[in-house]
């Protein structure tokens, strides 16, 4: 079986698929900014293109299905296979339906749901989760320090933000831990890391921009402080307890929607980015509870769906078939 790749030549994907050794057709295409612009003009003449640009490397590629990963790269890609009879799937990795995934999913077979949506029934939509990668799967927290560096003994807190990072929780993490407190694994993000640097003032506070081993980084903490991304499923995949902080300005507010799932789920605390200053106290308390924290550590692993991507796979050559 070939899988090949399309999608925009400017973002991340442009890199990171031939890199991992698969064939990437780049074709133009930009996100809608909310308000009236030039930049909003400039897109809609690029989603006008863009459907005859995909249905050109249809033609060339002649796949058997198609799956769309959501986002406005997805909806011309996934128009242009309707438009020529090949099966076509979506993705939704949030706890509501993205105008993108809105506006395509008409002409999809399947739409595979991170979360359960309202009014979004089988056959068309299924629940799967949100897929996790093989390499972010299965380290132990014994493993997980050792490779970071971390003690195997007593407690460790982490931070993750967003890819780029998240200035808010790195700010608070460095101000509050920086000098004291437990031993801290950080993920930064490239941004920030330069300018928080100087501002860790002890050993046992590990600070990296990014890491290759993710995996290593999810499984090694006794409690983590994350946004609420994708990453949500990559904690619950690790089964670690985590203080969940929504980023505010997601689009439809879907980072709290995603996280309220994991706290009803008893596997995670929500706080709203405004009570920020709440989580010192949180931390505190939770990590001098080990019964809780293993409570919570279960609950997260309850509500992990590690084989998302088997189940997709399956319905992708189904699909395919038919």
């Amino acid at each position: 079986m070939e899988v090949t790749f399309a999608g925009s030549p400017d973002r991340v994907e442009a890199e990171l698929v031939p890199k991992h050794g698969y064939a990437f057709d780049p074709f133009r295409i930009a996100g809608f900014p909310r308000r009236p612009s030039v930049a909003l003009m400039r897109a809609l003449l690029l989603a006008g293109r863009a459907p005859a640009a995909c249905a050109a490397i249809l033609r060339r590629r002649q796949p058997h299905v198609v799956l769309g990963g959501g986002g406005f790269v997805a909806g011309p890609m996934v128009l242009a296979a309707w438009l020529r009879r090949i099966p076509a799937a979506l993705t939704e990795a949030d706890a509501q339906l993205g105008l993108a995934n809105r506006l395509a999913s008409p002409f999809a077979r399947r739409v595979f749901l991170a979360y359960e949506l309202a009014g979004r029934k089988p056959p068309k939509y299924r629940v799967t989760g949100r897929p996790v990668p093989v390499a972010h799967r299965g380290a132990t927290q014994a493993d997980g320090r050792a490779s970071l560096g971390l003690p195997v003994e007593g407690p460790v807190l982490a931070f993750f933000g967003a890819l780029a990072g998240a200035r808010s929780l790195n700010d608070f993490a460095v101000e509050t831990y920086g000098r004291s407190g437990p031993v801290v694994l950080h993920i930064s993000g490239e941004r920030d890391f330069e300018r928080l640097r100087p501002l860790v003032e002890r050993d046992d506070y590990v600070l990296v921009p990014t890491t290759p081993s993710f995996g290593a980084a999810l499984a090694a903490p006794d409690l983590a402080v994350s946004r609420a991304g994708g990453t949500v499923w990559e904690l619950a995949a690790a089964g670690t307890p985590s203080i969940l902080v929504p980023y505010p300005h997601a689009t439809g507010d879907h980072q709290t929607l995603n996280a309220r799932r994991f706290e009803r789920g008893g596997g995670a605390i929500v706080v709203p980015e405004p009570e920020l200053d709440r989580v010192a106290a949180l931390v505190e308390e939770l990590l001098a509870d080990p019964d809780r924290l293993g409570a919570m550590r279960a609950a997260m692993r309850s509500m992990a769906r590690p084989d998302a991507a088997d189940e997709i796979a399956e319905e992708l050559v189904a699909l395919a078939r038919s």
